[in-house]
């Protein structure tokens, strides 16, 4: 109980923590950033780090003069990548060995095979859109690697996807983040920034299950 008490003091108080790291250990804040980013995108159970809220208050203290646009941009791009990397070859490389039956108990070959067939046909725009979207972001990879999604469809958008939620984020950040209203109000800005994407997926699902169930 106690972890997850300093955790979500952690996600709604990231500014206050983050600029605290940056007194204290200087320029091993890129290390930090690095190292959550990757975890978050890279390790399948750990969907629960502030990525998004994290990017904007580190474009905010760019704007100030904490910590360098220039380097932490292109750093946890490569971070995000890299992450991404990791959880597909996780799930590429579990996916045949724990589904290596034809049709079993806790594998369905059609199922699977349809998986495979969404992902090279719509799993582009899906890597992409979960980059802004908490939890998908860490599990889209890993079901992209599971469904056998070929690397170099999945690279494409790895790279893309990456670009737009880290330059995006930290660039909007940098130049909104240090407003008066934005820096009073940034605890409900970043539960919003998780909810609003959760409701919005949930909501398709919604439609999407109404429509198959109409069909």
């Amino acid at each position: 109980m106690e972890i997850i008490t300093t955790l979500l003091d952690f996600i709604l108080h990231v500014d206050q923590h983050l600029e605290l790291f940056v007194q204290n250990y200087g320029v091993w804040v890129y290390a930090l950033l690095f190292a959550i980013i990757f975890i978050e995108t890279g390790v399948v159970v750990m969907p629960f780090l502030p990525g998004d809220s994290l990017l904007f208050v580190a474009g905010a203290m760019c704007g100030i003069g904490l910590m360098q646009y220039e380097i932490l941009v292109p750093l946890l791009f490569v971070a995000a990548v890299m992450g991404n990397q990791c959880n597909y070859a996780i799930g590429r490389t579990i996916g045949p060995r724990v589904f290596q039956w034809d049709n079993s108990r806790w594998f369905n070959r059609r199922a699977f095979d349809q998986a495979h067939a969404f992902y090279e046909k719509y799993g582009g725009i899906t890597i992409v859109a979960a980059r802004f979207m908490p939890f998908l972001r860490t599990f889209a990879p890993f079901v992209a690697g599971v469904a056998q999604m070929t690397r170099r469809k999945f690279t494409f958008y790895d790279v893309t996807g990456g670009a737009l939620w880290v330059g995006g984020i930290v660039t909007v950040g940098y130049f909104f983040g240090n407003i008066p209203w934005v820096k009073t109000h940034l605890d409900k800005i970043i539960w919003a920034m998780i909810f609003v994407p959760g409701l919005l997926v949930l909501l398709g699902s919604w439609r999407a299950r109404r429509r198959s169930e109409a069909n």
